[in-house]
């Protein structure tokens, strides 16, 4: 159930982070999940190692994940936007 939860949740940090984000979007649906997925990961991971807060159920965690996904989406967008142009 809780890899169930993380793919919600990544779902929706990666549609936040893909508003958020300038600019047009070479990823669809399943790389937009993937990416929040991913960068809901590497914020909390980062959030919490350098003590912004004490949980994965705060608020902090939900601003650091959606940082973290708009990191991971910018990054994507410049390694595959180059590609597709």
């Amino acid at each position: 159930m809780s890899i169930l939860l993380w793919i919600v949740f990544g779902l929706v940090v990666g549609l936040i982070a893909k508003l958020l984000t300038p600019g047009r979007d070479p990823g669809g649906f399943i790389v937009t999940t993937l990416l929040g997925i991913v960068g809901a990961l590497v914020g909390g991971f980062l959030g919490r190692l350098i003590g912004l807060y004490p949980d994965y159920q705060s608020t902090g965690g939900f601003f650091m994940s959606v940082l973290g996904a708009i990191v991971v989406l910018a990054i994507y967008n410049a390694v595959v936007g180059r590609r597709v142009r």
